[in-house]
């Protein structure tokens, strides 16, 4: 299945010089949908997956679906003062700035295995913070899934050896 014809470009968003890569279409298709979650479930399935980690928002969205699908629990990662409970946080660096990811402090325990899953993999900032909340706990990072990598940007390089799987590379 050919996930990147269900991926729109979106010229000159948010900025001048940005092509957006909308992946709606994708979402909307129960075709398209299933294909990515299938892809990436099976790409992980011998990989003992107890938690998967997704930050807000689309990372929720596929998150909650390959947590169905391998068995697993879901862990949201979110902005600053959006969890009700005690947190832990993973700050990150921004084009301009810093930005800062948390997560409930016993979302994670040492046993867990967890996928860290997103809609993209640009430059790896998010990425290599929702590794790091994941690390603080002990729990063990078994790879990363992306709907999409953005390969001119090296994302990779910040997330060492890790397994990663990346349906749709854009050079």
């Amino acid at each position: 299945m050919d996930l990147s014809s269900y991926i729109r470009d979106i010229p000159d968003f948010p900025k001048d010089g940005i092509i957006f890569k909308d992946i709606t279409p994708l979402l909307a298709s129960p075709e398209g949908f299933r294909g990515a979650i299938d892809t990436i479930a099976a790409a992980f399935a011998d990989a003992g997956i107890t938690k998967v980690l997704g930050a807000e928002a689309r990372g929720f969205i596929f998150g909650g679906a390959l947590a169905y699908k391998l068995g697993a629990g879901f862990v949201p990662a979110r902005k600053p003062g959006k969890l009700p409970w005690t947190t832990t946080k993973a700050e990150y660096d921004l084009e301009y700035g810093t930005d800062t990811l948390e997560m409930h402090a016993d979302a994670l325990v040492a046993d867990d295995v967890v996928l860290i899953v997103d809609d993209v993999l640009a430059t790896g900032g998010t990425a290599a913070a929702k590794n790091a909340l994941v690390a603080a706990t002990g729990a063990r990072t078994a790879g990363f899934a992306f709907l999409i990598e953005l390969d001119f940007l090296g994302g990779r390089e910040k997330l060492g050896d890790a397994r990663i799987v990346s349906l749709i590379h854009v050079d």
